[in-house]
């Protein structure tokens, strides 16, 4: 029994340590899975290598509480300088017939979704980016103040392989 549990933690540690490419991951979580449209999620990163080109990902975790097939977030992702690119971006959550997207088990799905390929950080100092979402009901012209059913926000960031 006891060198069953050792060679499953062994297996979960080398399977944790495959993603060399992996440089920053960090999630906020969403208090009772109700996101309030003026509470974005805000991290902050330093001390990439400025030689390196990386791509980087929203991490969104949504349980069966999220009532939509996709998902607006609104991101801004600021240099130290103060310069700051603003985006809307649309993921799709679910297919056609209702099934969630991602992976998990249970009522949590985990979505990894393209936020940007291929940048550098050729500036040194801290670098922030903030992310809010920008649902709205169809046919209604004001957003939803909250938004139901994500659980955790989060922000990773991983080296292109050369």
């Amino acid at each position: 029994m006891r060198n069953s549990f050792l060679i499953l933690l062994a297996a979960v540690f080398t399977l944790a340590s495959c993603n060399d490419l992996l440089i920053y991951s960090e999630y906020e979580p969403i208090t009772d899975g109700k996101w309030e449209i003026d509470n974005p999620v805000h991290f902050e990163f330093s001390g990439l290598d400025s030689t390196a080109t990386y791509n980087m990902f929203i991490n969104v975790r949504n349980d069966d509480s999220f009532q939509f097939s996709n998902l607006f977030l609104i991101t801004e992702l600021e240099y130290p300088e103060g310069n700051t690119i603003k985006d809307t971006l649309e993921y799709k959550m679910a297919e056609p017939t209702g099934e969630w997207l991602g992976k998990g088990t249970g009522g949590v799905k985990e979505n990894k979704l393209w936020f940007k390929e291929n940048i550098d950080f050729k500036d040194s100092g801290v670098y922030k980016v903030n992310v809010s979402h920008a649902m709205r009901k169809n046919g209604e012209v004001e957003g939803l103040h909250i938004l139901e059913g994500i659980t955790d926000v989060g922000l990773e960031i991983e080296k292109v392989p050369n």
